[in-house]
């Protein structure tokens, strides 16, 4: 996230994972993906993509690939939509361990959460994806909260105006009482503990995949990422005390 790929490469190695370049074809942007050298456990940790030719300057984070249906596709289509992003994704459908053990929105012991917690020490805003079924007491596309935190942020503010002017039906978590708000997500409380800005963003079927509503959201989210894009450097400065 430093911007030394060399050194990460030789780290994780240890660790069962490889640092690989791409080049998305489309808008000639270079990333660098963490992922398990070879099938097996490691390969279900999950992975992360980060700018190779700049800093990282926001995130998307899909806990829930699979099962919160088109999550992930929106997750790599945002990733293309602005400059300066990261993307962390899991490894595992959420039911695939016992109980909620594979969840990872829940836990705060996986390598997702680690991803995030080092993004989160960069005080890099992130926006957390998630899917949830039409039902009579949802009839939204989509339900806006800051997590475990209780006050809304510009962002998220500036978020649901975007999503309404679209026409999207929006439950706003600072100011109405609405379902799925996230105040147990184990990245939102880390975020608040921290002061950093953490959107939990959940979807109707509809608003995911390629519906004309779906279209929509990508949209107003892509707005907000390149907002997010177009602050100030923020790695670390570099040490010039004295030796």
């Amino acid at each position: 996230m430093d911007g030394h790929p060399g050194d990460a490469a030789r780290i994780l190695a240890g660790a069962g994972f490889r640092v690989t370049r791409l080049t998305d074809t489309v808008s000639g942007r270079r990333f660098d993906e963490v992922a398990a050298r070879e099938r097996g456990a490691e390969d279900r940790w999950g992975r992360l993509y980060v700018p190779a030719d700049g800093d990282v300057r926001w995130s998307v984070q899909v806990p829930h690939p699979v099962a919160d249906r088109d999550t992930e596709v929106l997750g790599a289509r945002l990733l293309e939509a602005a400059p300066h992003g990261a993307l962390v994704l899991a490894g595992a459908h959420r039911a695939a361990g016992r109980g909620d053990s594979a969840d990872v929105a829940h836990r705060a012991d996986s390598a997702f959460h680690t991803f995030v917690l080092e993004l989160q020490k960069r005080d890099v805003p992130g926006m957390q994806l998630h899917g949830f079924a039409r039902a009579s007491d949802r009839p939204y596309d989509a339900v806006l909260s800051t997590g475990a935190a209780r006050t809304a942020s510009e962002d998220a503010a500036l978020l649901a105006d975007r999503m309404e002017s679209r026409d999207l039906r929006v439950c706003r978590g600072w100011s109405a009482t609405c379902p799925l708000e996230g105040t147990t997500n184990a990245q939102g409380k880390a975020a608040q503990h921290r002061g950093t800005s953490f959107l939990h963003v959940e979807l109707a079927p509809a608003a995911r995949g390629d519906a004309r509503a779906a279209e929509a959201v990508r949209m107003a989210l892509a707005g907000l990422l390149e907002t997010w894009a177009a602050g100030g450097d923020r790695r670390p400065a570099p040490d010039r005390s004295p030796q």
